[in-house]
């Protein structure tokens, strides 16, 4: 029988107060694609660092296909064959593609000088591969997220790889670009590569993957072949009950119009947009990559001034400038770049999560700290965010805690208008559906909601009201009662017929 090309037994690592990974034993075989489930903070990242040298285990061995190893840092475990493509990335972005993908590896001349035209020519070879719109050249910084992504995954193709970790690959990517990703994983298979893939998206799980392993709380669940389950039998792996799906039915009455939009336009971003959101419902918005949906997103929290079209609070004009004038007049935002956008990640849990309301929790010159630790505690518990208290620091989290602390901040503000782009990226599924009621519990107490999602099965599970958007453009504007898949798809692809919002 074929022998692994990676294997972990019984790893243990433990944090002052938290143990992180209690005996943990996993294997890849070769031309494998194994997930890797659990909800955040289920040991997946810290299991993936034990690996990679940045945590070293207390308790456990490493082997690379039969020889025992220790990881000492990242480069001794590419030297070995094992290669990390990072969720969130890791690039320096004023060098070039060339140069962030053979970072401390570049080519040399007989002289010691770097080869340039030796490294820009591999380098061109590699992104011929996955058939990228950019070349060896070009600086990483003025590519799109997209696209710095798939610089990553360019750096996987440039070793001898055993095995190939894939973190959460497509969270950036387009339709069309996780297509390219995905034949990179097939040709990998097909040489022998062993692949992990961790992600909270299932579709992707049960069409690329041949196993499933599960941690919960820091523990192995079990592995089982991907083509013998199913998503309810991993959901209860994951977090050890039934995940409750149905749709929260329970009427209630729509209020007075909160947000309404006439003809808003911004050059070269979107046009005559036109929409309404009332008290106590649940809007939204769906498109592909480019919609412009994002970009409105920004224009009503004063990040973008547009050229044309009026905004209306309760039914009166307001003219927003600035996010100081949007949180003034009560609409709040979930930025999708959670990292860049929604925490200053070397603060802790409690200041990230009071910041824009620092001066209202004052007693006197300074900030009364019961009242701020009063409200993480409350939003903690709200949202089930997993760390050890108040001041862990928020870079310390994984990302789906992070997105949670986000959207405690703007909650804890009570806002009459709450803009939640991407709510749920990069969060596993226990938490996207406690975030799910929270969205339309809050739609309950009257607030009005503006829901923007990649995700179909999350803007149809959420909204009461789905407008879907193409270049720019609103195309149609759907109930919930009357949208299908089939008509929502049409629509983003600009084959629906426009009506009024």
């Amino acid at each position: 029988m074929t022998d692994p090309v990676l294997r972990l037994e019984g790893i243990v690592k433990t944090f002052p107060g938290v143990r992180a990974l209690d005996g943990v034993s996993f294997s890849v075989m070769p031309g494998e694609v194994h997930a890797l489930m659990g909800e955040n903070g289920a040991g997946k990242s810290t299991l993936m660092k034990v690996l990679g040298g940045i945590h070293q285990p207390d308790e456990g061995k490493i082997y690379v296909g039969d020889t025992p190893a220790v990881m000492s840092g990242p480069l001794e475990a590419k030297a070995k064959g094992i290669v990390f493509i990072h969720q969130e990335l890791s690039l320096a972005t004023e060098l070039s593609v060339a140069e962030n993908i053979y970072l401390g590896e570049l080519p040399r001349s007989s002289f010691g000088r770097v080869d340039w035209s030796e490294l820009y020519a591999r380098t061109d070879a590699i992104l011929k591969k996955l058939n990228v719109g950019f070349n060896a050249r070009t600086r990483v910084g003025t590519l799109s997220i997209a696209n710095q992504q798939m610089v990553e995954i360019a750096r996987a193709l440039t070793v001898d790889a055993k095995a190939v970790i894939f973190d959460e690959p497509t969270a950036s990517l387009t339709d069309a670009e996780k297509v390219v990703l995905f034949d990179v994983i097939s040709d990998l298979q097909a040489s022998g590569v062993g692949i992990i893939y961790i992600s909270h998206r299932m579709e992707e799980i049960f069409k690329i993957t041949d196993r499933i392993s599960v941690l919960r709380d820091g523990q192995y669940q079990g592995t089982v072949n991907t083509a013998d389950t199913d998503e309810e039998k991993v959901t209860q792996m994951m977090i050890g009950r039934k995940l409750d799906l149905s749709r929260n039915a329970a009427h209630h009455e729509l209020g007075k119009v909160a947000l309404e939009v006439r003809g808003l336009t911004c050059g070269g971003m979107y046009e005559d947009i036109s929409f309404q959101i009332r008290r106590g419902e649940v809007v939204g918005f769906y498109g592909l990559v480019g919609a412009g949906r994002t970009e409105i997103a920004e224009t009503l929290f004063g990040l973008r001034d547009p050229s044309a079209g009026q905004i209306l609070l309760d039914g009166e004009e307001v003219r927003i400038s600035s996010p100081t004038d949007a949180i003034a007049k009560g609409i709040s935002l979930v930025p999708e770049d959670r990292k860049g956008q929604g925490l200053v990640l070397g603060m802790n849990c409690r200041d990230n999560m009071t910041l824009p309301q620092v001066d209202d929790l004052k007693a006197g010159p300074f900030v009364a700290e019961g009242a701020e630790v009063a409200i993480f505690d409350q939003y903690r518990d709200k949202l089930d965010i997993r760390t050890p208290g108040w001041k862990q620091q928020v870079g310390n989290l994984s990302g789906g805690n992070q997105q949670k602390i986000v959207i405690g901040k703007w909650l804890s503000m009570h806002p009459n208008v709450l803009i939640v782009d991407e709510p749920t990226r990069g969060i596993d599924v226990g938490s996207k559906s406690e975030i799910h009621k929270l969205l339309r519990a809050l739609a309950a107490q009257g607030y009005a909601v503006m829901v923007i999602s990649s995700e179909m099965p999350e803007v149809l599970h959420v909204s009461d009201r789905i407008v879907a958007m193409y270049s720019g453009k609103i195309m149609r504007t759907f109930t919930s009662e009357e949208v299908t898949e089939d008509s929502l798809i049409q629509a983003i692809s600009g084959l629906g017929g426009e009506r009024a919002a």
